[in-house]
């Protein structure tokens, strides 16, 4: 597997634990280990339940045409902007 060095900012004290729990040789590996578990897969959000589920929708011809017709009426979700269309 290729690697590539990375600078990280961590505060003093959180190094310091760092240094005196994981020996030198081991630090990378500790990092990577804590990185592989704490973020998602590369290939997470294909296949992730909602998001499939709304692909799914977004899919279906019969269901986009029904959408189509109740956009007229929610549009503009009920609210409606102040006169000269700043929201401040």
């Amino acid at each position: 597997m290729a690697t590539q060095q990375l600078l990280l900012h961590l505060p003093d004290e959180l190094v310091r634990r760092l240094r005196r729990h994981v020996a030198p040789r081991q630090r990378s590996k500790f990092i990577q280990n804590l990185l592989e578990a704490a973020l998602p897969p590369d290939d997470a959000v294909e296949q992730d339940p909602l998001y499939l589920a709304a692909l799914a929708v977004e899919e279906d011809e019969r269901l986009a045409a029904e959408m189509k017709e109740w956009e007229p009426a929610t549009g503009a979700d009920g609210v409606a902007l102040p006169t000269g269309g700043n929201c401040d």
